[in-house]
Parts: structure tokens; C-alpha cells; sequence
């Protein structure tokens, strides 16, 4: 069996399994990583994992999991950040936009075409 040596912040070095090895392979390279249960201490440890760490492991038999970022997470944003008034007033937006888009197909909000509500 295959015995993989990584090394724990709190215990130094420990070895594991495959099984017991997450490699996380991104489509961003710098954003891999592979993970690990320490078996002395129990901590979750997570390191990055660039292409040779990543051919190391899959060469000892850890199974990779991809992950694709959306190119929308990968934007850069300039501006000022949305504050909390900014949302509330978006949602007092959706709210009006509900009602004209109600109005618009002829019917109250919650209620079905040709449905009238009683004043």
C-alpha cells in the first residue's frame, strides 16, 4: 500500500493513505489544494498544491476532485462595496418591479389571470 508523508503544523510529519488525502485540482492552478484528517491531533490541514504536488499524489493513487471557478468569480469589481442600505433599497425595488410586472399581465400580485380582487 502506498504510504504518503505530509506534514501536520501542530504534530510534524504524519502518513497517510490515499483514501485519507482530498486533492482538489482548480482550473485557476494556484487555487489547488490538497487536504488531510491529521491522524495524531485530528485537525483538518489544508496546503496548496501546485503542479508537481498535484502529479505527486495522483502518482501515489489520491484521486483528484476538480473544481471550475465561474469566470464571474474571477471579475475585478472597482467601485465602493454595497452597503446595507443599498440592499434594502434593491429590495424595495424587486418589490415595486413585482407589482408593475403583476400589473403588467393583467392580474393582482399572488393572484392568477382574470381573478379580481374585492375592495
Amino acid at each position: 500500500m502506498t504510504v504518503i508523508k505530509a506534514s501536520c503544523p501542530s504534530c510534524g510529519d504524519v502518513e497517510l493513505t490515499p483514501r485519507q488525502v482530498r486533492l482538489v485540482v482548480c482550473s485557476v492552478e494556484d487555487r489547488s489544494f490538497y487536504s488531510f484528517s491529521c491522524s495524531e491531533c485530528g485537525d483538518e490541514v489544508k496546503k496548496p498544491a501546485g503542479g508537481d504536488v498535484v502529479a505527486l499524489l495522483r502518482t501515489g493513487g489520491v484521486l483528484p476532485e476538480r473544481w471550475v471557478i465561474p469566470a464571474e468569480a474571477l471579475e475585478t469589481h472597482d467601485g465602493p462595496a454595497l452597503s446595507h442600505d443599498d440592499l434594502l433599497d434593491f429590495c424595495l425595488w424587486l418589490e415595486q418591479a413585482d407589482l408593475v410586472s403583476a400589473a403588467a399581465q393583467g392580474r393582482d400580485r399572488g393572484r392568477p389571470a382574470g381573478e379580481s380582487a374585492t375592495l
